[in-house]
C-alpha cells in the first residue's frame, strides 16, 4: 500500500464512523488501470463485505446486484419472488413484469434486506462498466438510510459504458454527506523507491535504477508489480531491461495501453485517434513483437 496508505487510513476512518453512527458514507476510488483501486478497496473492506462488479461478456440490468447476491441464499427475503429470480439474473427468471422505478425500489429493498441493520461495506466494482439500472441503483443507495459503507471504484467516466450517466453516478456519490473521494495517481519516484527498496532488501540498488523502473512502468503499480515479478525475480539488475527498438512511438503507446488491459475502443479514446487506426497499431505491435495475441504482446512488453 505504498503512495496508498493516507487514503487507505480514511476509508478505515470512514468505516468506523458508520458503525458509529449507523449513517451511510459512499467512498469513491478513482484512477486509470493498474493504479491500485482494487486492491485499496480490498484493504479497506472488513471479512462479510458485499461487493459486485459488472459482468462484462454478459452484461444485463443490474448486474452489479446479480454479482453481489451471488452465493446469498435469497429464499427468506419479504419480497416479491419473481422480481427477485430477475433481479438475481437466475436463467430461468420469468419475463419482467414491473416498471424501471418499481424495479429500482426492490432493488433497493434487496439490499437493504441483505444489510439486515448491520454494518456493512459494500463494494462495487468498476462502476465505469456497469449497466444504467446498476448506476441508478448505486446512486440510490449513497443516500439510503443504510448503514453501510459504500465502496466505489471507478475508471474515469470517459472510458465508461455510459459515460454521461456514470460521471452523474460519480458526481452524485461524490456530493453525498461526509462522502469519501480519492483519485489514484501514478507512483512517484520516492515511492517506486520505497517498494524496490522493501522487494530488495538485500540486495544494493544501482544509483540510475529507480528512475530507469519509473520510466519503464510510469509509476503504474500493476506495471512495476508485474515487472518485479518477471524481469526482477532474479534480483533488481534484471528490471533496466531493454526497449524493443522496431515499434514507433505511437505503436509503444498503444503497448503500454493494452499492458494496462484496455479494449481498443478505450486505447482510441486515450489517445484521441480512431478504433480502426488504433487496430492498425495492434496488428503491428502483434507483427513486429511476434506475438499471437494482445495478451502475449502485453507480457512480452513486461519482460522486454
Amino acid at each position: 500500500m505504498v503512495g496508498r496508505d493516507a487514503a487507505l487510513r480514511e476509508l478505515r476512518e470512514a468505516w468506523a464512523r458508520v458503525k458509529r453512527t449507523g449513517r451511510p458514507v459512499p467512498a469513491v476510488i478513482t484512477g486509470l488501470p493498474g493504479t491500485g483501486k482494487s486492491t485499496l478497496a480490498a484493504a479497506a473492506a472488513p471479512p462479510g463485505a458485499i461487493t459486485g462488479r459488472a459482468r462484462l461478456h454478459t452484461s444485463a440490468p443490474y448486474d452489479w446486484l446479480a454479482s453481489a447476491v451471488t452465493g446469498h441464499d435469497l429464499s427468506g427475503l419479504d419480497l416479491p419472488r419473481d422480481a427477485l429470480r430477475w433481479l438475481a439474473q437466475d436463467p430461468d427468471m420469468p419475463r419482467e413484469r414491473y416498471t424501471p422505478d418499481a424495479l429500482l425500489r426492490i432493488a433497493v429493498d434487496m439490499v437493504r434486506a441483505l444489510v439486515d441493520g448491520k454494518p456493512r461495506v459494500l463494494v462495487v466494482e468498476d462502476l465505469h462498466a456497469l449497466d444504467p439500472a446498476s448506476l441508478n441503483l448505486i446512486a440510490e443507495l449513497a443516500t439510503a438510510d443504510l448503514p453501510a459503507l459504500l465502496v466505489v471504484t471507478s475508471q474515469p467516466p470517459d472510458a465508461a459504458v455510459s459515460p454521461l450517466l456514470t460521471a452523474r453516478t460519480l458526481a452524485r456519490l461524490s456530493g453525498a454527506p461526509g462522502a469519501v473521494r480519492h483519485h489514484l495517481n501514478a507512483l512517484d519516484t520516492t515511492q517506486v523507491h520505497k517498494i524496490l527498496t522493501h522487494v530488495y532488501a538485500d540486495s544494493p540498488l544501482p544509483s540510475d535504477l529507480v528512475d530507469t523502473v519509473w520510466r519503464r512502468t510510469g509509476g503504474n503499480p500493476y506495471r512495476l508489480t508485474e515487472l518485479i515479478a518477471v524481469e526482477g525475480a532474479a534480483g533488481p539488475a534484471g528490471l533496466a531491461g531493454n526497449p524493443s527498438p522496431d515499434l514507433t512511438a505511437r505503436e509503444r503507446e498503444v503497448l503500454g495501453l493494452l499492458v494496462e488491459g484496455m479494449s481498443n475502443k478505450q486505447i482510441a479514446r486515450a489517445l484521441g485517434i480512431s478504433v480502426r487506426t488504433v487496430t492498425v497499431h495492434v496488428s503491428n505491435v502483434l507483427r513486429k513483437t511476434g506475438a499471437a495475441s494482445r495478451t502475449e504482446a502485453a507480457l512480452k512488453a513486461v519482460r522486454a
